[in-house]
């Protein structure tokens, strides 16, 4: 009788615990979300556990969420919640998921380097991406103390940013984010004897993004680019009676930069004569730094350009966003006056 009665409560224990078991998964361990896709909860400085709840409460299972509030409630979760980006997957229970807020396991985002005109297009594209404020950002690129940590000033910090998509995570910060910038570009010219074809060609990493900005503004024909920078290329290395400190680039892009006026489609005479350290119709030599953030292909076509006897060229009249390239003024005169007829025809002023 003793054994019969010891091995019914046996049997109920494990059933006891079995159910106790299977509720633990049930409540900490079964899909937190219910769903296939990941979904993203963002935290930033200005959340507290009320506003964590009201984020993540839309996207829970209530028992799920309910697990999740116990242990919170248990936890120092209740009074720190630390900032960033966190990943809810599908295969992530309560418990992992009070895990990744309790110790601030987030997942870092695909941030991409956009190819822009200036800084504060920069800082608006980097702080839609980010928790950083725009203004944050714009305020760090636009101060020479603070370029100068990285070895630029405002003028050249545009060369410090290599378009591509990079890890990083949603709350850093702005030195963060910067020295990342800067590790980023260090490895990018480390890469395929960049250093060396540009220390060949007698300039400096900046100098090379500055001309490759140009290249860049003057045609989105990643072919002809080689072409382009070897034109300019020319022209900066004359030196002849005429041109004793090189042949101005003549460059417009760098006209529209100095007008800050990126719509103009023509160029016309009166503007040539802005009083600007970017205005290369009147300046010899570089621009002062990039008149935009340089693209890869377009660094890579001043280190690798194309060597040739061309110092001039003209956009082509059919539009395709080619250029006519000649030796002679007189030939690129030709080439000029069959683009404005072009331009004439359609109207473009």
């Amino acid at each position: 009788m003793a054994r019969q009665f010891s091995k019914r409560y046996l049997i109920l224990a494990a059933v006891c615990v079995i159910a106790l078991l299977g509720l633990t998964y049930y409540y900490f361990f079964t899909s937190f979300t219910g769903r296939s896709v990941t979904k993203y909860v963002y935290v930033d400085q200005d959340d507290n556990y009320d506003s964590l709840v009201m984020k993540l409460r839309p996207e829970a299972k209530a028992h799920c969420f309910q697990a999740f509030s116990i242990l919170a409630r248990h936890s120092n979760l209740i009074n720190k919640v630390r900032t960033g980006r966190y990943a809810l997957r599908p295969s992530m229970g309560a418990f992992s998921v009070f895990r990744h807020f309790k110790n601030g396991l987030q997942e870092p985002l695909n941030l991409v380097i956009p190819s822009v005109r200036t800084m504060q297009d920069m800082a608006g594209a980097l702080g839609r991406k980010l928790m950083l404020d725009s203004l944050e950002i714009e305020k760090a690129l636009t101060d020479n103390a603070e370029c100068a940590k990285f070895g630029y000033d405002t003028t050249t910090v545009a060369a410090m940013f290599i378009p591509n998509t990079y890890d990083i995570y949603w709350d850093t910060t702005v030195d963060n984010l910067l020295k990342r910038i800067k590790k980023e570009n260090d490895n990018f010219w480390n890469q395929e004897e960049r250093k060396d074809k540009a220390k060949s060609l007698g300039l400096s990493p900046v100098q090379v993004a500055t001309l490759a900005s140009i290249v860049d503004e003057e045609t989105a024909n990643d072919k002809e680019k080689p072409m382009i920078a070897g034109m300019y290329y020319n022209r900066l290395m004359l030196r002849d009676e005429k041109y004793p400190q090189g042949m101005p680039l003549q460059a417009d892009p760098t006209i529209k930069f100095a007008l800050k006026d990126f719509a103009l489609k023509r160029i016309y005479q009166n503007m040539l004569f802005i009083k600007s350290p970017y205005n290369t119709y009147k300046n010899p030599g570089l621009p002062p730094g990039p008149i935009r953030v340089a693209s890869i292909a377009g660094i890579d076509a001043v280190l690798n350009m194309v060597r040739h006897n061309y110092l001039y060229m003209c956009a082509k009249p059919d539009f395709s966003g080619t250029h006519d390239f000649a030796v002679t003024y007189a030939e690129h005169m030709a080439n000029a006056h069959r683009y404005a007829a072009a331009l004439n025809q359609k109207g473009i002023k």
